[in-house]
């Protein structure tokens, strides 16, 4: 199959979506020049002797003649049949195949093992899957049309893919580029112990939903209309501004489809039931440990957003990753990172260029971190993470405001039921279900920037609780809007202090400790690292719960929680400090 379209940012091309740099000005681009050929179902040997299912787009053309080119691969368990579907979905993340080919990259997207026809059965993010992209990295190297200049491209689980071969380290694989990354399956599915089930559980139906399907459902007809539709220029304008929330509703939607239990449903089991704590099946799927391997350039990069995902990662891998020669990081505003995936590739192209061309594009100039402060304008640059800046404690008084001042020393309660008590609704009575702290209007602008921590002191009327916080910008028009979170289940809050700054990520305890009932302890609760500006009037706000199913608690992005299933009265003390990392 041929084609001759071009997307870009230029006129007569088709728009992508999405800012597609972070400011710097670059020179000595690839320019479209190629045609697009493309061979379907091609079959990738492993080790083992299953083979993956790949499709490979390659430039053709007179200027493609005779010569070799440097190769991108995209490998996920989404279908790979549909990578160009235009569609607002969270698996169209693949990067845009009519961008990459006409500048000169070869195009491999492949589905991993057990999902889209390849061979074998899907683990999750496992070893196995590890050495499948080793040697999909070395087959693709091989393939006569490529000259042997391997890097990788997409998104969320495109990009996990891209940091499970970097720690394997295969020879041709020369440069990633893992925009919204998860380098720790544990962290994303399981937030301190707290599971991640508004996700977790219509992901993996959504998986066993779109696997299941055949390659001539993906190849159809209707789905050929889909396309054109869905790419047509009005209608591809509009989802640059669709949201994560939006992509999780949709999932929710799959759930009530049929699919086969297996891998599925023993997949769910294991994240949310036979291993509700760290263990060796986890062990198995963290990747932090690992990226002290890496010796290949890598950019990172994420939108500030995505707190109950991608966004934690992404400054843990930043600092595992001791040996790499080159680590960039891009971090985006609002819209940053949309469906179907097509922003940043301006500064892909960029970096790929430059490492697997040879081009001076000016990729590397300036500080290595570049990031948009939401509310206020421009880039801002930082070399290392966290910027420069002092921590501003704010007390939790127990007037129900935000103070540098404790005042009077006091305590507000709230309260968290358990199911099947046999309720027939609320008392008037009762204790609410969550706290919020608000400071005064502020006299001048805020520039929140880094690792953000709650020091709580707190007593549980039972022997586990969950502790959910958020911060929240509250506008003069009393409009709240949440920035942040941080979460810990009670009974794993032991922390390596020594180890551990304000605000960083914080490895919860493999063994749950109960809660001493009645008793106050301190919590150290981190708060997914962020940027904000709180403008001059604005205050800030903390809200505290136990329980985000209720939809009226704030929850980003819509992600919620299991519950822990305990009632408690929860008692949080004034002498709770909230930790900002302030720039001067």
């Amino acid at each position: 199959m041929a084609s001759t379209t071009v997307s870009g940012i230029e006129a007569g091309q088709r728009m992508l979506n999405g800012p597609q740099t972070t400011g710097r000005e670059y020179r000595n681009l690839s320019t479209p020049t190629h045609g697009i050929t493309t061979d379907v179902n091609v079959a990738v040997p492993m080790r083992d002797g299953i083979d993956l299912l790949a499709d490979v787009h390659r430039p053709d053309g007179p200027a493609a003649e005779g010569a070799r080119f440097p190769a991108l691969i995209a490998a996920s368990p989404y279908p790979r049949q549909i990578q160009d579907l235009g569609a607002p979905a969270g698996f169209i993340e693949a990067g845009a195949t009519d961008f990459w080919v006409p500048r000169g990259y070869g195009h491999v997207i492949a589905n991993v093992r057990g999902t889209g026809g390849s061979g074998g059965t899907f683990e999750f993010f496992d070893a196995q899957e590890r050495r499948d992209m080793y040697d999909l990295v070395e087959w693709v190297a091989a393939q006569p049309w490529c000259d042997g200049n391997v890097g990788m491209i997409g998104i969320s689980y495109f990009a996990m893919t891209q940091l499970e071969a970097a720690v394997e380290r295969p020879p041709h694989l020369k440069a990633i580029f893992p925009v919204a990354v998860t380098a720790d399956l544990y962290e994303a599915a399981s937030h301190h112990g707290l599971f991640s089930s508004s996700f977790v559980t219509p992901f993996l139906s959504m998986l066993g939903l779109t696997a299941g399907r055949s390659d001539a459902f993906w190849r159809s007809r209707p789905l050929g209309l889909a396309r054109w539709v869905l790419n047509t220029k009005p209608l591809h304008h509009k989802f640059a501004t669709m949201n994560g929330e939006a992509a999780v509703t949709m999932m929710r939607g799959l759930l009530k489809l049929p699919h086969d239990p297996h891998p599925w449903d023993d997949l769910w089991l294991d994240t949310a039931v036979r291993h509700p704590t760290r263990d060796a099946w986890w062990d198995e799927r963290n990747l932090l440990p690992l990226l002290e391997n890496v010796d290949i350039p890598v950019y990172l990069g994420c939108d500030w957003e995505n707190v109950p995902l991608h966004l934690p990662s992404t400054f843990a891998a930043f600092a595992a990753l001791t040996n790499s020669p080159a680590v960039r990081v891009g971090m985006l505003g609002q819209y940053g990172l949309t469906w179907p995936w097509e922003s940043l590739h301006m500064e892909a192209l960029a970096w790929y260029d430059h490492w697997l061309k040879g081009r001076d594009t000016g990729i590397l100039d300036g500080p290595a971190i570049r990031y948009v402060l939401p509310g206020a304008d421009g880039w801002r640059t930082a070399e290392s993470w966290p910027p420069v800046g002092e921590l501003r404690a704010l007390a939790l008084r127990a007037d129900g405001t935000l103070d540098t001042d404790e005042g009077d020393s006091g305590a507000e309660d709230f309260m968290t039921l358990g199911t099947g008590l046999g309720r027939a609704g609320p008392s008037t009575i009762d204790p609410p279900s969550s706290l919020t702290w608000t400071s005064q209007p502020l006299a001048e602008p805020l520039d929140v920037v880094g690792d953000i921590e709650l020091r709580l002191l707190a007593s549980a009327t039972a022997a586990d609780t969950a502790w959910i916080v958020t911060l929240s910008d509250v506008a003069p028009d009393g409009n709240a809007e949440a920035i942040t979170a941080g979460w810990l289940r009670a009974s794993l809050r032991e922390v390596d202090e020594a180890a551990s700054r304000p605000g960083a990520p914080v490895l919860p305890c493999r063994n749950p400790i109960a809660v001493p009932v009645g008793e106050d302890v301190e919590y150290r609760i981190p708060l997914v690292s962020n940027a904000r500006r709180f403008a001059a009037g604005h205050r800030v706000q903390l809200t505290i719960t136990s329980d985000d199913q209720n939809p009226n608690t704030p929850a980003i992005m819509n992600f919620r929680h299991a519950s822990v299933g305990t009632s408690s009265i929860n008692t949080v003390r004034s002498s709770s400090r909230l930790l900002l990392p302030v720039l001067a």
